[in-house]
């Protein structure tokens, strides 16, 4: 199958990785801050050796990228590139500025910490990772359940531990502020996307309905047997499930064809099965 790439998805992955680059270069670093995981590993090593920031998170993302692309599907693995690339552009041009927006340690923790998780949460809503930790974030969320914040944040926290003797304790704990807004700022876009949905259709062209639905919005669909309270008739009711984001494209579909179709949307708190969540079983072991 071929790989469909999106140019909205590209731009904004572009847009989040320039917005991550922006927190690093004027927040961070102009406050001896530091950051968790890889992008906390090249703030050191550049706090160290004065190498160029977009240079070492270059490498370093690249290094375990290449070890995590089993992981990522053919078009995770072009946005993450895409990602990794123009993220370590934008820090290499933007390093070394002159203009410092605040020195009042925290709030530049605060703006840290928004700039980042809003670049990085962009980047993960279009399809793309960072790289590095993100990676593994992914992962943890796959298979422990965990959010992508959340597992960004258990592995950012033990990186800045390690950072205590190169930054001290202090500024440490200023970064722990940045990496827990940035952890925070991150899940809510990307769960603006991922909150499911399910819907129950009710209408007299349900066979039409559910070709459109296939065709154009590529979702499963389970045709369910009804009997009228009132009338006593026999119907068929569509159920489906979709991303919050695809209502109105679904509105479209149902209204297009009838003005009189009976609708119910509803908020899925968790959904567990194929194509979702795997289910876990004690004792047994993903099949990869």
């Amino acid at each position: 199958m071929k790989t469909q790439l999106n140019p909205i998805e590209i731009l904004i992955i572009i847009f989040g990785s320039i917005l991550f680059a922006f927190g690093i270069n004027y927040f961070t670093i102009p406050n001896q801050l530091s950051e968790g995981g890889i992008t906390g590993l090249t703030v050191i090593i550049h706090y160290l050796s004065d190498w160029s920031t977009g240079l070492i998170n270059f490498t370093l993302n690249i290094i375990l990228f290449t070890f995590s692309v089993k992981y990522l599907d053919k078009k995770e693995i072009i946005y993450t590139l895409i990602a990794i690339v123009v993220s370590s552009t934008a820090l290499f041009y933007t390093e070394g500025v002159e203009t410092v927006f605040t020195s009042d340690t925290l709030l530049a923790s605060v703006f840290a910490g928004l700039f980042v998780g809003m670049g990085i949460g962009l980047i993960f809503r279009s399809g793309g990772t960072m790289g590095g930790t993100t990676i593994i974030a992914r992962i943890l969320n796959q298979f422990l359940g965990m959010s992508v914040g959340s597992a960004m944040l258990f592995i950012d926290i033990v990186v800045v531990i390690g950072s205590i003797y190169i930054i001290g304790i202090e500024k440490a704990l200023y970064t722990v502020i940045a990496v827990y807004v940035g952890a925070k700022v991150m899940d809510t876009i990307i769960k603006g996307k991922e909150e499911k949905v399910a819907v129950t259709i009710i209408s007299r062209y349900e066979t039409k309905i559910l070709n459109e639905v296939l065709t154009r919005m590529s979702r499963g669909i389970t045709v369910l047997e009804g009997r009228g309270g009132f009338s006593n008739q026999r119907r068929e009711l569509l159920y489906l499930v979709i991303n919050k984001y695809e209502i109105p494209t679904l509105k479209d579909i149902i209204y297009g064809i009838d003005d009189e179709a009976y609708v119910t949307i509803y908020t899925v708190s968790e959904i567990i099965g194929k194509g979702f969540k795997a289910r876990k079983e004690k004792g047994k072991t993903p099949v990869k």
